[in-house]
C-alpha cells in the first residue's frame, strides 16, 4: 500500500467516532516498532516527523523509509510533518512525499497564522496533501491559574469557526489544556472539554486534534527510574481524560514522550544487566519492542471514544 493522505484516515475515524494515532519517530526502530503496532491492531497510524527529526535523520531517508514500511502492509499510514514553521520545509515535505503537514503558526496573531496556514493549504491541496494547523498555546495550565489568564492561553471557540472557513484546513488542534513534555501540568491535570466541544460543533464536526497527550504512565516511568532514568515530577494527561477528550471529538491523539521513555528504558536496561554488550542490534532490538507494545496499547486506547 502507499502512503495514505491523512484526512482520508481521520474522515473515518470522524465517522466512527474514534481517534487515531499520531505517532513521532526519528529512526527505523521507531518506525518498525509503530508499524508493526499498526499491524497487530490493523488500525491506521500516522507516523509523524519534526522539522528536527528531518534535520537528524535526513528528508530522503525518512521518505524512503515511510514509503518502504507503506508498501510492508495493509494498514492505511499517513507520512505527517509535525509543528511545520519553516514554510521551506514544508514545501520540501510536500514535494518529497509526505502526505500530511501541520502548519503550527499558533505563536502568531490570528491574522498573522490565518493568513500563513492558508497559505500552506493552498500549496499542499494541489499536490493532495492535508493539512493539520494550530489555535491557542500548548502550555500546562496550573491550578491557581486564573479565568482571564488561562482564556490567553486556550483556543478560542468563534476564533476556530473564522480560522476554519478561512483558512480550509483539513484538521485543526485546538489548546485545551495540554503542553509537551513529560511535565505537562504543575497541579491537577485538567482539559477544557467544555471549551473542545464548541469548538467540535463550530467548526461544523471538523476533525480534531490532540498535542501533548502522553500519558507517561506510571508503570513506564518505574521502568525508567529503575534503568536510571532521572525524571523526579514527570506528569502526563490521564487516560480517563483522552477517552473523554476523544468522546468530546478528538480523532486524531498525538504521542511521543511515552515512546521516547518506553525506548529508552528498554535500551538501558539491557545496557545496565549486560555492561560488556556492544552490538547496537542487543540493545536496540529490546528498545523498538518496547515501543511497539507501548504503541499497541495506545492505539486500543483511542478506540474506546467509539
Amino acid at each position: 500500500m502507499s502512503l495514505v493522505p491523512g484526512k482520508e484516515i481521520l474522515a473515518e475515524a470522524n465517522r466512527q467516532g474514534y481517534a487515531v494515532g499520531a505517532f513521532n519517530f526519528n529512526n527505523l526502530e521507531f518506525l518498525q516498532a509503530i508499524v508493526t503496532a499498526a499491524d497487530h491492531t490493523e488500525t491506521p497510524v500516522f507516523i509523524a516527523t519534526t522539522e528536527g527529526a528531518i534535520k537528524y535523520a535526513g528528508l530522503d531517508y525518512i521518505v524512503a523509509m515511510a514509503q518502504t514500511a507503506a508498501r510492508s502492509t495493509k494498514t492505511p499510514i499517513c507520512l505527517h510533518l509535525d509543528h511545520g514553521r519553516n514554510l521551506d520545509v514544508i514545501r520540501r515535505c510536500i514535494d518529497a512525499g509526505y502526505t500530511s503537514v501541520m502548519i503550527d503558526a499558533s505563536n502568531l496573531a490570528f491574522e498573522e497564522n490565518t493568513a500563513k496556514t492558508k497559505t500552506v493549504v493552498e500549496i499542499a491541496h494541489k499536490k493532495g496533501v492535508s493539512v493539520e494547523a494550530e489555535l491557542g498555546r500548548l502550555k500546562g495550565i496550573e491550578d491557581n491559574i486564573s479565568v482571564a489568564e488561562r482564556d490567553s492561553f486556550l483556543v478560542d471557540p468563534e476564533q476556530a469557526r473564522r480560522f476554519v472557513k478561512a483558512t480550509g484546513v483539513d484538521s485543526l488542534a485546538p489548546a485545551i489544556g495540554t503542553s509537551h513534555g513529560a511535565f505537562k501540568f504543575k497541579g491537577k491535570p485538567r482539559l477544557d472539554f467544555d471549551r473542545l466541544h464548541q469548538v467540535k460543533a463550530l467548526t461544523n464536526g471538523l476533525p480534531l486534534v490532540l498535542h501533548g497527550a502522553s500519558t507517561v504512565p506510571r508503570e513506564l516511568l518505574d521502568r525508567c527510574q529503575k534503568s536510571g532514568v532521572k525524571i523526579p515530577g514527570a506528569q502526563g494527561v490521564p487516560e480517563e481524560q483522552l477517552i473523554q477528550a476523544i468522546k468530546h471529538g478528538i480523532n486524531k491523539v498525538n504521542v511521543d514522550t511515552d515512546l521516547r521513555l518506553a525506548f529508552t528504558a528498554g535500551v538501558r536496561t539491557v545496557l545496565n544487566e549486560n555492561p560488556g554488550q556492544f552490538d547496537p542490534r542487543k540493545y536496540l532490538s529490546p528498545g523498538r519492542e518496547s515501543v511497539a507494545e507501548l504503541v499497541k496499547g495506545k492505539i486500543l486506547l483511542f478506540r474506546q471514544g467509539r
